[in-house]
């Protein structure tokens, strides 16, 4: 998998393309059903046949991965984005904070106005840190990648630590209410909470607009203090595997089945053990928290460097569905954003209302019809301009000046210009 250099940015947009549809694999639960049923089947949207076997399917092969994934693609692009600043003269840091200024802005919109979800404003914020190690050797970001991810390991094992110990505190009321709200975020919450979520999601855009932000508003700072270490990682082996050529489709391809199988050979196992212990214990509060937060720390990089080595081997250059996926992954921003829009409509009150309707099988087939929205309306837009729409608002608010429209991306020519 040489190639050209056209080809080298196929790939690194085609992992993206896979990485922004498969978010919505974990993301749907949060736009369809109330907040827990994300982490515990038991919690909202049915735990036992066709349910059961969705979630398991997507515990073992997406959950978190893609989420990963995708942050590894921010740091690549990211660092791409300063390469090729410093290659034109134009001064790197200023190119890349304007960039990161403006995300943020979209995600505090997008956080506050549309969807509780946002991982712009999150990805702004560290990317903001990313910078600082864009001259590190790839080893140096490797190893730092590591350490953080040990921290990570550490600052998420105190929440089941938190829930040990309020079980062995029933008469302290501080740890109680630390323990009702591991309930709300893990386990199975009193129906009248639940009922409240159902009204209120089905409920107009103003209740839920203010409800979001009284919750959420400072949620960018404590996200960065909660998982901000593991971001920062994946970013740093974003940014590695973009040196090796990993991303860049360089290397042979003996190399990546050796470490697709490496990842998805350490990975998979010890997720279908989670799944079978977690099932075993019909999802009980500590166990969920326990291997939603720090079990996968460790073996999550495996699963997504083997997702990035596989969908490489897999991409064809030219091929009618790999041309589509790197279309979508061209206008990624465009599309998440897109989604969040498309879900929101569909699942909360001003739209149709179909919030805690649908179970967690049912719900599918609402993210089939947005992958097949995303890849049939993402080519056509890039065959005439050279920006997904809101890529375009990115670049002429982080450039200060509005860019070029016209002339579609997928000519060679202007895609080597627009990336």
């Amino acid at each position: 998998m040489t190639g050209s250099a056209t080809d080298r940015i196929l790939t690194l947009d085609t992992v993206r393309g896979v990485a922004v549809m498969g978010i919505l694999l974990l993301n749907i639960i949060a736009f369809s059903m109330p907040m827990p049923a994300y982490f515990n089947p038991t919690a909202y949207g049915g735990s036992t046949g066709a349910d059961l076997a969705v979630w398991l399917g997507n515990f073992i092969l997406f959950d978190g991965k893609m989420r990963g994934l995708f942050s590894f693609l921010f740091g690549a692009s990211t660092l791409l984005v300063i390469d090729r600043a410093v290659a034109k003269g134009d001064g790197p840091a200023k190119a890349h904070y304007a960039r990161m200024v403006w995300l943020l802005v979209f995600g505090l919109i997008h956080l506050w106005l549309v969807w509780w979800g946002d991982i712009l404003s999150h990805y702004a914020l560290v990317g903001m840190i990313a910078y600082l190690f864009r001259n590190a050797r790839v080893t140096t970001m490797i190893g730092l990648g590591i350490a953080l991810l040990v921290v990570q390991l550490v600052v998420a094992g105190m929440i089941p630590m938190v829930i040990l110990m309020a079980k062995a505190s029933p008469d302290n009321l501080e740890m109680q209410a630390a323990l009702d709200g591991m309930t709300i975020g893990f386990g199975v919450p009193p129906t009248d909470w639940i009922a409240e979520q159902v009204g209120l999601y089905r409920g107009g855009w103003l209740g839920i607009a203010i409800e979001r932000f009284a919750e959420n508003r400072f949620m960018p700072l404590f996200g960065l203090l909660q998982y901000g270490w593991e971001t920062l990682a994946y970013m740093l082996f974003g940014m590695a595997a973009l040196r090796t050529g990993m991303l860049a489709g360089q290397w042979d391809r003996r190399r990546y089945v050796k470490w697709a199988t490496i990842g998805f050979g350490i990975a998979l196992p010890v997720y279908t053990v989670y799944a079978v212990w977690l099932i075993a214990r019909g999802f009980d509060l500590l166990a969920v928290a326990t291997v939603a937060m720090p079990a996968t720390v460790p073996v999550r990089p495996f699963a997504i460097i083997g997702w990035a080595c596989l969908i490489i081997l897999l991409m064809r250059p030219g091929g009618m569905l790999t041309t589509r996926i790197a279309a979508a992954g061209r206008m990624a921003f465009s599309n998440y954003l897109g989604t969040s829009l498309i879900c929101t409509t569909l699942f909360y009150g001003f739209g149709l209302g179909w919030y805690g309707e649908m179970s967690r099988a049912e719900v599918y087939l609402v993210v089939l019809t947005v992958w097949a929205l995303i890849l049939l309306w993402s080519k056509p837009w890039l065959e005439h301009f050279a920006y997904g729409p809101l890529e375009w608002l990115w670049r002429s608010l982080s450039r200060g000046s509005i860019q070029p429209m016209r002339g579609g991306a997928l000519n060679p020519a202007i895609a080597n210009r627009t990336q």
